[in-house]
């Protein structure tokens, strides 16, 4: 995706707009304060990683912190790959009961 962030030289905010065609480009004004002196910055890159590798990757032995368990598509990876590790088959229910409880729909079937 063509998302671009660029700094206010007057505020120094920083600001994210998507940019499809070099017109866009010269359009660019400040979210913040409206001026139009705005540098490009040099963003993060990110990659995506499908659930199949998260899995082939994943090390249930490893200690894991706070920040993993705040991640909600962390939830259940430790069993689907431990399970996988011992060679039990639970079958399509065991996916459908993780994946209900990583979208916080699993919530929804009790009064809580």
């Amino acid at each position: 995706m063509p998302i671009y962030e660029y700094e206010c030289a007057k505020c120094q905010a920083i600001s994210t707009f998507l940019i499809l065609r070099q017109e866009d480009a010269a359009r660019v004004v400040c979210k913040g304060c409206g001026s139009k002196k705005m540098s490009q910055l040099i963003s993060r890159v990110t990659y995506h990683r499908s659930e199949s590798d998260r899995l082939a990757e994943f090390n249930t032995r490893k200690p894991r912190g706070e920040e993993f368990y705040k991640d909600s598509r962390n939830v259940g990876l430790w069993a689907k790959k431990r399970a996988k590790e011992l060679g039990a088959d639970l079958g399509p229910q065991f996916d459908e009961i993780v994946e209900s409880a990583r979208t916080g729909k699993i919530l929804e079937k009790y009064d809580l």
